[in-house]
């Protein structure tokens, strides 16, 4: 099990756990401390279950305790640099989500950032304007001169300009924004629609921050060797291997979490309007946590994008658990200004977590906030804080998302498989040990050996690189074995071929190797292509076979030629005259 923290874990925090488990009488395997966590390897489940709530109790609700697997590498494997081999999640066990992104929120998002850097631009610029709203799709801005609006669409074309656009593999600039003028009344009106190629970007850096932040929130649960990969256009798919409390890392990686501020809404006449279900244009209706309406406006004045660090902790006032934010340099600077120019006035903290989106404080501001540290109240007790705060200390999510499949797979189906992957290689390899050593008898042997060899340059190889070993990769190494052994039977047969010809043995293992190598690189290099379009075009796991099926060509081509070839060198080249060649009953030969 793993237990991690927003901040650096001391030695105290080690001592107190061991001593905890110790009281217990619970067999500790191993502890090892690192930068912002602690592990805990202990000798069974019955165990972990047992650690989990003496830890949880001992150091409080401010770390999250996660159960799931961690190598158990010997000792002196581990001092020469060797690294575990990754088991996949058929293997070891854990939990599959696929997630759904909602990429009409990333859109309004981007469309809500770009009003208020354009705010901010205009501002500084002095140039006026007298209305900006955010429309159903793009922005909608209001002048009461002329210069003035193409004065806007400049501002509009540098927080756009140097954008490149992938479209139809053609790198391309083009303009990130459509303007639709308009005039009506002597008012100037400027219309900003992000153009196709723009939603294509804002769509591509959602997945992308999506994807990081599924990281941080995975490596907050201490879970070793995850799979975060995207699917399609909108879906991202998380395997966790080795996750056995699924409740809680479905809880932490389910959740949006995202962070909104927005100024409340405090005219009376358009709050009875909202509550009797006709809400105002530019205005939005949400409970509070106690079921109390709230009316905000639709403009985000801040977002947790801002947010750099986050801590659960205690108000020394109530006693009441909240939530610590350090903002970022941007963020703070905007907070000093939103709260200077809005004293007197409430600001609502908007938590939104999958379809459900609620205020969780509405302080009035007192006065001007700097320094960049915020404080969260309206927690309901410590776990929530702690909850939120690893959400929010993960980073904000471009956009919510949804499950929309999971699966769990136990250890125990997982132990299975492995056992039964093992078996079936096993069984394989016998058989083809047995037929090889009958038919090419010492030359079999040979061959034999080779192949042992290609088995652990794959499975050395396969954890040098830290690849991933699922189900079908076993496969793929079954698999390899029939094919690896193909390579020595095109050798053995062209050295019977030339001792047919009245070749001399030397001659014959000569010849039999150099004939056969062109044949064996060609029937390879076309597998192998098969295997790269496999991982290119295929997906889970189809890559894992793919991954394991290439790699063992490689390997299978290097111990099928070379180290046979050594071997044979070994026993026949040291030999001024030989008289018999084992390849086979049938092909012994008498030179006499």
């Amino acid at each position: 099990m793993t237990i991690k923290s927003g901040e650096k874990v001391d030695s105290s925090i080690l001592k107190s756990v061991e001593t905890a488990l110790k009281d217990s009488n619970i067999t500790i395997n191993k502890l090892i401390i690192e930068n912002i966590g602690i592990k805990v390897k202990l000798e069974s489940p019955e165990d972990q279950l047992k650690a989990k709530k003496v830890i949880q109790d001992t150091i409080g609700d401010n770390y999250v305790v996660a159960l799931n697997l961690l190598p158990n590498s010997p000792d002196w494997l581990s001092s020469i640099g060797a690294l575990p081999l990754k088991l996949g999640l058929d293997l070891r066990g854990g939990v599959h989500f696929l997630m759904q992104l909602d990429m009409t929120k990333a859109s309004d998002k981007s469309v809500t950032n770009l009003l208020i850097a354009a705010r901010e631009e205009l501002q500084k610029k002095k140039i006026p304007y007298y209305g900006s709203i955010k429309t159903d799709d793009g922005i909608e801005m209001k002048f009461r001169k002329e210069i003035d609006r193409e004065m806007a669409k400049e501002v509009f074309e540098s927080l756009g300009s140097g954008r490149e656009i992938q479209a139809r593999s053609i790198t391309k600039k083009t303009a990130a924004f459509e303007f639709i003028e308009t005039n009506s009344n002597n008012v100037f009106i400027l219309n900003v629609k992000p153009n196709a190629y723009s939603n294509e970007d804002t769509q591509t850096q959602a997945i992308k921050q999506n994807l990081d932040t599924l990281h941080n929130r995975i490596n907050e649960l201490g879970v070793a060797e995850p799979v975060i990969q995207q699917q399609g256009a909108d879906r991202i798919v998380v395997q966790l291997p080795g996750v056995q409390d699924t409740a809680k890392a479905k809880e932490i990686i389910g959740r949006t979490a995202m962070l909104e501020m927005r100024m409340t809404e405090e005219n009376q006449a358009a709050y009875d309007s909202a509550i009797n279900g006709n809400v105002p244009s530019g205005l939005e209706l949400f409970n509070d946590r106690n079921g109390i309406p709230v009316l905000v406006k639709k403009e985000v004045v801040f977002t947790g994008e801002r947010i750099t660090d986050a801590g659960p902790g205690v108000d020394s006032q109530t006693g009441r658990s909240v939530v610590s934010l350090t903002l970022d340099g941007q963020g703070a600077s905007i907070f000093k200004k939103i709260t200077r120019e809005n004293i007197g006035k409430k600001i609502a903290l908007i938590l939104i977590d999958k379809k459900i989106t609620e205020v969780i404080t509405n302080p009035v501001i007192q006065g001007e906030i700097g320094g960049g540290r915020v404080q969260i109240t309206g927690m309901e007790n410590a776990q929530e804080a702690t909850d939120i705060a690893l959400l929010l200390r993960a980073g904000s999510l471009a956009t919510p998302m949804e499950i929309v499949e999971e699966r769990t797979v136990g250890p125990s189906m997982g132990k299975e498989n492995i056992a039964n992957g093992i078996k079936s290689t096993i069984w394989g390899f016998m058989a083809i040990v047995i037929m090889i050593a009958a038919y090419y008898m010492g030359f079999g042997l040979v061959s034999v050996v080779s192949l042992s060899v290609n088995l652990v340059f794959l499975v050395a190889l396969l954890s040098v690189i830290q690849a991933t070993l699922t189900l079908p990769g076993i496969a793929a190494i079954t698999l390899t074995i029939g094919m690896a052994i193909d390579a020595n039977v095109l050798i053995n047969e062209r050295i019977r071929d030339e001792i047919r010809n009245g070749n001399t043995p030397q001659a014959s293992i000569n010849i039999g190797y150099e004939k056969a190598w062109g044949t064996i690189l060609d029937s390879n290099i076309t597998t192998m292509i098969a295997g790269i379009a496999l991982f290119y075009f295929g997906s889970g796991p189809i890559k894992g076979f793919a991954v394991v099926h290439v790699l063992g060509i490689l390997t299978s081509m290097y111990s099928s030629i070379w180290v046979s070839r050594a071997i044979i060198n070994y026993i026949y080249g040291r030999r001024r005259h030989i008289h018999k060649l084992s390849i086979g009953e049938i092909f012994k030969i008498d030179n006499n």
